[in-house]
């Protein structure tokens, strides 16, 4: 997490609606120099100023086709630290990219370091070449993970995804990747960083998770779980060797919150449980339906008069999905009580957007992030094989209600 300057008094105190006045008049001032993005989990108060909203990719996709059409000099990107860096990466270096609050980080991504994965890379190869087995591994990156570890993995032949294509980019992995499998070759995944949509991936395609191993629903798991605060993960040669996939003991420090028990008060409140795969496997296997930040708001926004629903995923998203199931008689509530908050993404408030805004008003760029040009190459080597393999959906502009 990088480090973010105290703003001067006058912004920390002027009313909400004190700085929603001045983001407006910044923004008519900038016109179409200026693009603001953002992510389905901000509050209220930030999403109001957007231009496009959406997750973390697919608004870096839509920046990269709007920038250029609108002229824009400016990315404000209102999100995390990660999201920006996918942003740099999609678009032009003459684009300036701004992150409002530096400390805006992601727990996730940042279970991920470097050093660690290339620690893990090297522990691994010596099991393989230990145990005599032609095996290659292949890395994929969720997208929420740092720009370096996007470009470890597009340096390895691997690929990035995201919560609506992970099975695709799963299924590409396993058949040999870009490289076809020779007929005595074994292909393992290190899936990175989050451990719960890589084991509910691995599981949708077919294999046996050590939690399903544990309970007794099956053979020999084989998927792992590689803890970088271990030595050689935690594991023995023979579990490295073993494991078609290497799942990163990572997780979202949001969608860690819902368990079963809110699955089974949920149900007995008569409501169809709907979850996003961050979610533990134990809360994924029980749930009714589990997909995308996209496929929850679409599957909302075409359910039943009358029907009733809980939702695991961000606080803020799901307050805005309820608020507009209300509208069509849709009854929808968040699927745990507890304060089910991406903390990281709310240190982006209208404070710190009008502070940046100001500055650019000036002339001047503040909290700019980029990605080294290698680093950007790489990582963008393994965002388009999974663009590739599984194109996203439209990325025409989100109409703001």
């Amino acid at each position: 997490m990088l480090w973010q300057p105290s703003l001067p008094e006058r912004y920390l105190n002027a009313t909400e609606a004190d700085l929603a006045r001045e983001i407006t008049a910044r923004r008519a001032e900038l016109g179409s120099k200026l693009l603001m993005l953002g992510h389905h989990y901000q509050q209220d108060g930030v999403i109001q100023h957007a231009d496009l909203i959406g997750d973390s990719l697919k608004l870096s996709q839509m920046a990269a086709a709007e920038a250029p059409k609108r002229g824009a000099k400016y990315i404000v990107f209102c999100g995390v630290h990660f999201m920006a860096e996918t942003a740099d990466i999609l678009t032009s270096d003459d684009v300036a990219v701004i992150l409002p609050d530096l400390s805006a980080g992601c727990s996730m991504a940042d279970m991920a370091a470097y050093e660690d994965t290339v620690d893990a890379w090297d522990s691994i190869q010596s099991a393989i070449r230990t145990s005599g087995r032609n095996q290659r591994v292949i890395p994929i990156t969720y997208v929420n993970s740092t720009a370096a570890i996007k470009a470890f993995v597009g340096q390895h032949g691997g690929a990035c995804c995201t919560s609506s294509n992970a099975m695709r980019v799963f299924e590409w992995a396993l058949a040999g990747g870009d490289q076809a499998l020779r007929s005595d070759e074994e292909v393992k995944i290190l899936f990175l960083p989050d451990q719960h949509l890589g084991r509910n991936t691995a599981k949708r395609h077919g294999l046996v998770t050590e939690l399903d191993a544990a309970a007794g629903r099956g053979a020999r798991s084989e998927t792992a779980l590689w803890n970088p605060k271990c030595e050689s993960g935690g594991l023995s040669p023979d579990e490295i060797v073993d494991a078609k996939v290497l799942l990163w003991a990572g997780h979202c420090s949001v969608h860690k919150l819902f368990r079963p028990e809110h699955v089974a008060a949920a149900r007995k409140d008569g409501r169809t449980v709907l979850v996003h795969p961050e979610c533990a496997q134990e809360v994924v296997d029980i749930a009714d339906l589990a997909g995308s930040t996209e496929f929850i708001i679409d599957e909302i926004a075409t359910a039943e008069r009358g029907s009733r629903w809980a939702v695991g995923t961000e606080v803020h998203l799901v307050h805005r999905i309820a608020q507009r199931a209300a509208e069509r008689g849709v009854d929808v509530r968040i699927l745990s009580d507890c304060q089910c908050l991406c903390t990281t993404m709310y240190r982006i408030d209208q404070a710190h957007l009008a502070w940046c805004l100001d500055h650019l008003s000036a002339g001047k760029v503040v909290n700019r992030i980029t990605v080294h040009p290698e680093a950007k190459r790489l990582a963008k080597l393994a965002l388009d094989r999974m663009l590739r393999l599984a194109p996203l959906t439209s990325t025409q502009p989100v109409a703001i209600d």
